[in-house]
């Protein structure tokens, strides 16, 4: 089990603030979303909650079986997507996720080939990823970020160049997903449907 506990959140640019006196308690096995306007806070929160970004005041705790995990630690337990996420474009598909599985193991069960296979890719897995579509680099990302085990799974935009095979095919494998936490950043209602609790950060900014 994993617990993620924010506690007086906030965080500013310069003079802006993006959001303050946030409270939430996460929970292993809960889908949540965190939803606003475009260029409201959803990325620097999903960023905040990552450990990828210091907050402004506040603070998180991370808790995994009672057992405090100290913030520098805890990329051990996530993975994530995001649309800014680089990917080595001068690997092939298999050499990336040959590469990515050296040091992140695979949901159980599941092979390289078969997750290519899963992914809708396996007649690209030679192919370099610089030549590949943005679509066929979204499902790579995903494909990362699902596959992996984890115990969070954070996702921003998730749906970003997808075409509507590719939103099935994603809803088909969040669907999947049933003991991690999952935190979906976004301001479109189906990469997040059926999902147990929303957090729009408009609600946390300066009254």
């Amino acid at each position: 089990m994993f617990q993620i506990e924010l506690q007086q959140l906030g965080k500013r640019f310069n003079r802006e603030i993006i959001f303050q006196n946030l409270d939430y308690s996460f929970q292993s096995g809960g889908f949540y979303a965190i939803t606003g306007p475009n260029g409201s806070g959803k990325s620097t929160l999903l960023q905040i909650i990552s450990g990828f970004m210091l907050p402004s005041k506040g603070n998180i705790q991370y808790v995994k079986n009672d057992n405090t995990v100290e913030a520098e630690q805890v990329f051990r337990y996530l993975t994530i997507a995001t649309p800014y996420m680089e990917l080595i474009e001068e690997l092939t598909l298999y050499e990336l996720f040959d590469f990515h599985f050296r040091f992140r193991k695979p949901r159980v069960g599941h092979s390289i080939h078969e997750i290519i296979d899963i992914a809708y890719l396996s007649d690209a897995k030679n192919k370099f990823i610089k030549n590949f579509s943005s679509g066929m680099k979204q499902r790579t990302k995903l494909a990362l970020a699902l596959f992996s085990e984890s115990d969070i799974v954070l996702l921003d935009e998730p749906g970003t160049n997808l075409d509507k095979q590719g939103m099935r095919w994603y809803r088909d494998l969040v669907t999947s997903l049933n003991s991690q936490l999952l935190i979906v950043a976004s301001n479109q209602e189906e990469e997040y449907e059926g999902c147990d609790e929303v957090i729009n950060v408009n609600d946390f900014k300066k009254k």
